[in-house]
């Protein structure tokens, strides 16, 4: 199964010489390109902060969910997410309730992908209980459950050793037919895996194409432990993307990056609509599903063209 083919992340919503006011408006348009180029997914952080790999913490910042739901009502046809959502941050039962109010919204396109969360600062400076991530993975697991339950079921009843429901109603129900999909995101072999296998529709990984194949294997062993067919999991992998007319260029752009930002998330894709789909069919011949581009500039609505021609051009959809 799949849940995305080509997605797109907008992690920048820097948008230079743009007004607060005008902002959401700019998001917009940038939203229609991207579906009208191909990316068959839109994808927005659930941060409070702007992440340092991106930018300094006072770059602007939205709400992931309230973001999602206007960006559904401009839209038509793209899965909408927050990539990926953080179990510390929202009560999973109201979390279920928010995620299917997106999925009305928007007639069935949103997907919830659920991680452990991580950014500790913006947990202290916002007041929100920042566990131990033994803790948040124990919380993660649950909240698989009760969102899963919510989604599927009239009324729902968990009791677990961090969250606890009784007789929770979700009214009106999720518009896709069995239910909105769950992705678990991250790579953690021990746990984070065999939470996938047994609770997800999918999962989403970081890193360059040994690490894919290495953490599907990894997915593949879990799976056969749990007796879970591993083709009922959408696999998608979330990594930067850097376009441009020419390959120096493009290099150059990844090379400030890199020394702006760090090292980043891995295993980039640098170059020319003509070279980056060379890049990106290695990953699908691994078993990906699909593939999430997190672009730095995506608030420029030509690259993002140019990204979601070439890329969907690439893999023939």
């Amino acid at each position: 199964m799949g849940v995305t083919r080509i997605g797109l992340q907008m992690p920048n919503l820097t948008f230079p010489g743009v007004p607060d006011g005008e902002l959401f408006e700019r998001i917009a348009d940038v939203a229609v390109v991207a579906e009208e180029s191909g990316f068959d997914s839109l994808w927005f952080m659930d941060h409070i902060y702007q992440i340092d790999i991106v930018g300094p913490a006072q770059d602007p910042m939205l709400e992931a969910y309230t973001l999602l739901a206007g960006v559904a009502a401009r839209t038509k046809s793209v899965s909408l997410g927050a990539m990926s959502t953080g179990v510390t941050y929202r009560n999973p039962a109201f979390l279920a309730k928010i995620v299917t109010t997106l999925d009305i919204v928007s007639s069935g396109r949103a997907i919830l992908a659920l991680g452990a969360a991580w950014a500790e600062d913006e947990h202290h400076d916002y007041g929100i209980p920042f566990p131990p991530l033994g803790e948040r993975m124990g919380r993660l697991e649950e909240a698989a459950q009760v969102c899963r339950a919510m989604f599927e079921n009239e009324s729902s009843t968990f009791s677990g050793s961090y969250y606890s429901i009784e007789n929770a109603v979700n009214n009106p129900r999720p518009v896709r037919r069995g239910g909105i999909p769950i992705l678990i995101t991250g790579n953690g072999e021990k746990r984070t895996l065999l939470l996938v296998a047994q609770y997800a529709d999918g999962c989403n990984l970081i890193g360059d194409l040994d690490t894919v194949k290495a953490k599907l294997g990894v997915l593949s062993m879990h799976c056969e432990r749990v007796n879970r067919d591993p083709a009922t999991l959408s696999k998608t992998r979330l990594g930067e993307l850097v376009i441009a007319e020419t390959e120096a260029e493009a290099h150059l752009k990844y090379a400030r990056l890199r020394e702006q930002y760090g090292e980043g998330l891995g295993g980039a894709v640098v170059g020319t609509p003509a070279s980056i789909g060379e890049q990106i069919l290695p990953y699908f011949d691994a078993g990906l599903d699909g593939m999430i581009f997190f672009m730095h500039d995506a608030h420029d609505a030509n690259l993002v063209r140019m990204a979601g021609v070439a890329l969907t051009a690439a893999i023939g959809t």
